[in-house]
Parts: structure tokens; C-alpha cells; sequence
């Protein structure tokens, strides 16, 4: 989140939805009240102008003391909708509220925070230790930040000079609990980013671990806030369990795309995808261009292939060392090497302004993802290009894409419609797209139900029945799915929860 790459003029367009008892009104600017001349300081001082929708909302919702389930799209300002009003208390109340084991600046076995943000990747949780530290510029607040796969004895004496706001990956965190380190019994402020995300690496047992299972104080003397790009079922289950009397907040059109976003889609077959790629970079050079793959192999080979053709290009994916990754990250930010081969490891969390230009050159099974890794571009009220390489070997996605393409406005080319009308069995008939949590497929489901969970009704994005009218027909989503029913083929539904062949195969 940086203030060079937020278009606030457009930010007006972006619709928001709060619902709940008691919603406090929103702010229009930073200002004392609610937030600390101090913080208003270093917000000014970064560059921004004007909060963008979430944090208009946010901030009045944390500052009022409620607890906050947000479902924003990425590049939102969703890092300073809960640093700002975090931060901000945390300057009013002084640091009496800290740790009394603490004891001034000397250094402590054990660390006692008082705010803890979760996220599921060591990138997302560097960028927002970055702007944590950048908002608690000349401040008594000591943010530290600790991730797997680093070297955890630096980590280690981070935390002994003082830690006051810690960022973690849930995997390194329950680790150092382990090790005697951290306490969480001084918790005030526990902030899930991205927790959709984090379920989806299987993080949960470590999740509720952390928060139920140490001595992280309850609900009702702490403040929980989840971010969320969507509102499945695991989540919404999550927020009961975690969250007390919550407001829901809804940015953007929850699990879709920006139409400030430009989508094409070209009919590419596997042998012919570097030669249209090399087409479309001499289109299109000028801007960053992040190229997702399916493999790991895939991510080396083609950036290689870009190199030998003259592109200055780099790749990304889950083995490369932390200071390789890192080393990528900033010779892309900085435009040194403006194409970015990634797996999926960079497909959501990155917070890369101006990227122009995302090339899905394999397109995923899952259409989630898909809207996962167009949101790298198109951000915080910029416009985007996205090409996506589509083929016959796609078409269990096909459904899925031509109602995404219609949602946003966007151009749906012929072909698809045509594999569409092939493909009868793949998703069942014409309905609504079903939530994540349900059957993929096109039958019944319900895009909105409306539920009551702890005060308020909340939209509940679960899906609902998927059908299949023949071959591979079927539901098809995450765990807690509902029921998929095939009328030929290969029947069934995939998930915890699914009938037929493959139930639980994939988690």
C-alpha cells in the first residue's frame, strides 16, 4: 500500500455495505477525532490524502471498539483500515498499556504484545510489518515481524529489544509460543489478514490453536478484526467462533472482479503459449508484467526463455530461499526486471503498486484464483490489463469465467460461449455462480443468504447445490461444501460434506 500507487479520484466508484447494530457513521478525512495527531503526522507525512473506502469505515468501527468482519477486494487499503485505528489507541493510551513484565527498554526473554496480526505468507506479513513501522514513525510503539523459512535466532533478538505490535505467520508463531517467547496474554488488538487465504493453505489448526488454545485473552476483552476477499462458509464459521457482536463490512462486490480491470481472453494452444506471450510483450512492454504458471518448473524455464529473448525477467514460486524471493520481489517493484514469472505462492498478499499488465499463461482450476491473481492489477482505483491463455484443457472453468466476464462488463469472445455449449456436463444448467463454500456448479445456489450471526444480519456467501447434467458433472469447492450431484460421468461432489466419488480428496 503505497500512497504513489492509489488513484484517490476514483475511489468514490468503489460501493460499501456495513451492516450491524450500532454502525458508526464514516469519516471523509484523517482527523482528531477519532484518530491521534501523532498518527495523522506520519499519515501526511507518507503521502496520503484521503482514506479510501474500507478505512473510511474502519477506522470509526475499530475506534468505537467493535469487532470487524471486512470483505474487501486486494489493493483496498485494507493494511491501514485496521493499522490506523490500532496505532492511533495505541498512541492515545500511552505505553502503560504495554506489558508490565516489560520493564522500559531492557532486553526480555519473553515478548508480550499487545496487537497481533496473522497472515498467511512471509510477503504479506513483511509489507505490513513495513507500513507498521512506517506509521509508528518517532513512537513508543515497537512493531516486529516473524515468518518461517527466515533465520528465527535474528527474529529472536528482534523481539527481545521490544514488541509491542507483532506480525506472523500462524506456522512460525506457534513455534516461538512453543519455545516459551511470546505470551499472548496481554493481546488487545488480533487482526486476521487475508484468512480466507490462510484456510486455504491449512492453517486453520494453528489459527484456532493461537486464538483458543493459549492464553490469548476471550472475546469479549479483546478485538478481533478479519479481512477477507471472500465469505465462505469456513469463514463465517471462523467469525462466529472468534468474533463478538461484529460488523460486517462489504467493499467492492464481494469474490468479483474491478471493472477497472480489462480482460481478455485468447484461444492459445499449449505449443503455440511462448510464441503469442512474445506477441504480447512487444504490445504491450511498457509497465510491469506478472506471468502466473502452474509449476514450479514451468515459473524457471520460462523465465529463462524471456531472458534468452531479450525480456528482462525473474520468477518466483515456494522453492526458491527467502533472500532469492525477496531479491525477485525488489528487482520487480523497483523495475529493474519488469517481468514477474510466478506460481501461485504470489498470487494473493502481494502488494506490488502499478503492475499494469497480469498474463495468466496457465489458467487455474479454481476460479477464485483467477480473481485472486487479476487483482494484482487494477488497484486501489488504477485500470489493468489481464490476459488469460485459454484452451480446451480449461473447460472445467469455462461456466465460471463467462459469468465473471459478464459481471465485470467485460468482453466474452465467441469461443467461449461455443466450449460452453460442448461442455453440457461440466457445470449443470444456468444459474447464479455459487459461493465457494458450495457445490461449484450452476444449479440453485443462492449468491446472497442473508444469516443473523452475534447482532445484525450478515450477507453469507454460501453456495448452494451444484448439478451436473452429464460427464464430469458435479459440485466442486473447498471444504464445508455443499452436495454435488453428476447425472452421468463422474458424479459427485468434492469436499468435506460431498456424496459421491472423490468426497475429502482434496482436503
Amino acid at each position: 500500500m503505497e500512497a504513489a500507487g492509489i488513484n484517490f479520484e476514483k475511489y468514490d466508484d468503489i460501493p460499501v455495505e456495513a451492516s450491524g447494530q450500532g454502525v458508526p457513521e464514516p469519516i471523509t478525512t484523517f482527523k482528531n477525532p477519532p484518530l491521534d495527531d501523532h498518527l495523522i503526522g506520519n499519515i501526511e507525512l507518507a503521502g496520503y490524502k484521503v482514506p479510501t473506502p474500507v478505512q473510511k469505515y474502519s477506522i470509526p468501527i475499530v475506534m468505537s471498539g467493535r469487532d470487524l468482519m471486512a470483505c474487501a477486494q486486494t489493493g483496498s487499503g485494507k493494511t491501514g483500515g485496521f493499522l490506523f485505528p490500532i496505532l492511533s489507541q495505541a498512541f492515545q493510551t500511552g505505553p502503560s498499556a504495554a506489558a508490565p513484565q516489560q520493564g522500559g527498554f531492557a532486553r526480555q526473554r519473553k515478548a508480550y504484545p499487545t496487537s497481533l496480526i496473522l497472515a498467511p505468507t512471509r510477503e504479506l506479513v513483511s509489507q505490513i510489518y513495513d507500513e507498521a513501522r512506517k506509521f509508528a514513525y518517532r513512537s513508543w510503539v515497537r512493531p516486529c515481524v516473524v515468518y518461517g523459512g527466515a533465520d528465527i535466532g535474528s527474529q529472536l533478538r528482534q523481539i527481545e529489544r521490544g514488541c509491542d505490535l507483532l506480525v506472523a505467520t500462524p506456522g512460525r508463531l506457534v513455534d516461538l509460543i512453543e519455545r516459551g517467547r511470546i505470551s499472548l496474554a496481554n493481546i488487545k488488538y488480533l487482526v486476521l489478514d487475508e484468512a480466507d487465504r490462510m484456510l486455504d493453505m491449512g492453517f486453520e489448526p494453528q489459527i484456532r490453536r493461537i486464538v483458543e488454545g493459549e492464553d490469548m485473552p476471550p472475546t469479549a476483552n479483546r478485538q478481533t478484526l478479519m479481512f477477507s476477499a471472500t465469505f465462505p462458509r469456513d469463514i463465517q464459521m471462523l467469525a462466529r467462533d472468534f468474533l463478538r457482536e461484529y460488523v460486517f463490512l462489504s467493499v467492492g462486490r464481494v469474490g468479483s472482479t474491478s471493472e477497472n480491470i480489462t480482460q481478455k481472453i485468447e484461444y492459445v494452444e499449449d505449443p503455440d503459449k511462448r510464441s503469442v506471450l512474445l506477441d504480447i510483450l512487444h504490445t504491450h512492454g511498457a509497465g510491469l508484467t506478472l506471468i502466473f504458471v502452474e509449476t514450479k518448473r514451468m515459473a524457471d524455464s520460462l523465465s529463462d526463455f524471456l531472458l534468452n529473448q531479450g525480456f528482462p525477467a525473474t520468477s518466483i514460486h515456494g522453492d526458491r530461499t527467502q533472500r532469492e524471493r525477496e531479491r525477485a520481489l525488489d528487482m520487480f517493484r523497483t523495475g529493474r526486471c519488469p517481468i514477474l514469472v510466478a506460481t501461485a505462492v504470489a498470487a494473493r498478499g502481494l502488494d506490488i503498486p502499478n503492475v499494469k499488465h497480469v498474463v495468466n499463461y496457465d489458467l487455474p482450476t479454481d476460479i477464485d484464483d483467477y480473481v485472486h491473481r487479476i487483482g494484482r492489477t487494477g488497484r486501489a482505483g488504477n485500470t489493468g490489463i489481464s490476459t488469460a491463455f485459454f484452451n480446451r484443457g480449461n473447460r472445467g472453468v469455462v461456466r465460471d469465467l463467462i459469468d465473471l466476464l459478464k459481471e465485470a462488463n467485460q468482453e466474452v469472445p465467441a469461443f467461449l460461449e461455443t466450449i460452453a455449449r460442448e461442455g453440457g456436463g461440466f457445470s449443470g444448467g444456468g444459474g447464479a455462480r455459487g459461493g465457494r463454500s458450495g457445490g461449484r456448479g450452476r444449479g440453485s445456489s443462492a449468491m446472497k443468504d442473508v444469516r443473523s450471526y452475534g447482532g445484525g444480519q450478515r450477507p453469507a456467501y454460501a453456495g448452494g447445490m451444484g448439478m451436473g447434467g452429464g460427464g464430469m458433472g458435479g459440485g466442486y469447492g473447498p471444504p464445508s461444501g455443499g452436495m454435488g450431484m453428476g447425472g452421468g460421468g463422474y458424479g459427485g461432489g468434492y469436499g468435506n460434506g460431498g456424496s459421491g466419488p472423490g468426497a475429502n480428496s482434496w482436503w
